[in-house]
């Protein structure tokens, strides 16, 4: 026999059910949020910085000159185990060389013009990529998030069977949310199959990690670069010893000469000045989803063969294709418009989903101010917190600490929010978020 239920205990505990929930629809709207807008990640760094040297092309002799420059910076410095040369390509018309220490661009005759700086690029694309957290739990976070896009996706269907026949149905709006629920089961309907894509891969992307450090450990003693290599190229065996540097024109002319049809756009620097330093050249191949093919070279630019992304087993393929099929990476501006409009389109469906489901809540009795504010707090906090870490790049600089200021902003709108739920702060985090970004735009017309 059981005793008395405490009625104030049941519903401390809906309440904290409701905040769990909550919290994960706040980070789901938040992945979704920054997802669209880095879909112009290449656009965001040339508006970072639009004085760095544009061309079409970079000569092969340019970049040789390039890299040793940028090796001879380096000198007294700690040994770079990867130098990465980002080669002009249209979306992004810049030659820049990174290595573990620095990020330079460099001019079409391959000297420094600069350093690099596109904090808030990099910044919008962690908080999407793994929400700021560092190693691997980031990443299996935004994994898991993308699960929970497909399972939405699949049981919204399910449950509401008329779903696909009032695809072009919207009532109007009025205070029971009728209005609110048509718009978010339409633009359900309309981005399906994008958000069934967008989501399985982000969730291939965040949780195959987990995958490869099972390998890793089951069958290659913790290696995870050897558990990768069956699908991305294994590294070369290591010698410290010193050599001259390694010639990276040659795989450009050979690429140009046998597969004129294709784009180089990264070169790969395995242990640069070292025996066994070798040259990793990565090229696009057209109408094909794979970001490129991986060509190897020996230090005097032999062809040694190509991984196989671009013809080798199936699995090989798909993972190669993963990657731009999520961030919309081919297909130049009209596809990234495109994932843009469809991306907000899926960040409507989950903000209005839970406005819904908190109306429901009221409508039965459940009314928690505190909850409701929190939401509001989170819809339009986190554009204002974006806004804001725009707003301090531009002004600052490169160093500004973008992190520290969007993470700490958003808490401090939610504790506001907490502390004073009403009036509801929607209205008045509305306009701040508005007038954040005209202050942005500002700030890159006047910059």
């Amino acid at each position: 026999m059981t005793g008395p239920v405490d009625k104030g205990m049941v519903q401390r505990a809906l309440s904290a059910h409701a905040a769990i929930g909550l919290l994960a629809s706040a980070l789901l709207y938040l992945v979704c949020l920054t997802g669209t807008i880095v879909v112009f990640y290449q656009e965001w760094q040339r508006i970072e910085q639009p004085a760095a040297p544009e061309m079409a092309r970079i000569a092969p002799g340019a970049v040789q000159s390039a890299v040793a420059a940028v090796l001879a910076t380096e000198e007294g410095k700690p040994a770079t185990t990867h130098l990465y040369v980002h080669l002009p390509v249209p979306d992004l018309p810049r030659a820049t060389i990174t290595t573990d220490s620095q990020a330079v661009h460099v001019d079409q005759a391959g000297a420094i013009a600069g350093p690099e700086g596109n904090a808030w690029s990099e910044f919008l694309l962690a908080v999407h990529y793994r929400l700021n957290i560092p190693g691997l739990i980031g990443l299996i976070l935004v994994g898991i998030l993308g699960v929970m896009i497909v399972a939405l996706s699949l049981s919204g269907v399910i449950a509401h069977p008329r779903i696909f026949r009032d695809a072009f149905r919207l009532r109007a709006r009025d205070k029971e949310g009728v209005g609110l629920a048509d718009w978010h089961n339409r633009l359900s309907v309309w981005s399906l199959p994008f958000a069934l894509a967008i989501a399985l891969t982000g969730a291939m992307i965040g949780l195959g990690t987990i995958g490869a450090y099972g390998l890793a450990a089951s069958f290659y003693k913790g290696d995870v670069e050897a558990a990768y290599a069956p699908i991305f190229g294994g590294e070369g065996k290591p010698d410290a010893r010193s050599a001259p540097l390694a010639d990276v024109a040659t795989p450009l002319a050979w690429i140009a000469a046998t597969h004129p049809e294709l784009r180089p756009t990264y070169i790969i620097l395995h242990d640069p000045g070292t025996r066994g330093q070798h040259v990793q050249l990565l090229a696009e191949h057209p109408q094909r989803l794979i970001y490129g093919e991986s060509y190897n070279f020996d230090a005097n630019g032999r062809f040694l063969g190509a991984v196989g992304l671009a013809d080798g087993h199936i699995g090989q393929q798909m993972a190669a294709s993963t990657y731009n099929l999520h961030f919309g990476n081919f297909g130049g501006l009209p596809v990234k418009f495109a994932y843009f409009g469809l991306g907000l389109a899926l960040t409507i469906v989950v903000a209005t989903g839970t406005s819904i489901w908190l109306g429901k809540r009221a409508r039965r009795g459940l009314h928690e101010p505190r909850l409701r504010s929190l939401w509001d707090a989170a819809l339009w906090g986190v554009p204002l917190a974006l806004a804001l870490t725009f707003l301090a790049r531009m002004l600052a600089g490169n160093d500004a600490p973008l992190t520290a200021i969007f993470w700490i902003l958003t808490a401090l709108i939610l504790l506001a929010a907490l502390l004073r739920p009403e009036p509801r702060p929607s209205r008045l985090l509305k306009r701040l978020s508005i007038a954040g970004l005209l202050a942005g735009l500002l700030a890159v017309l006047l910059g």
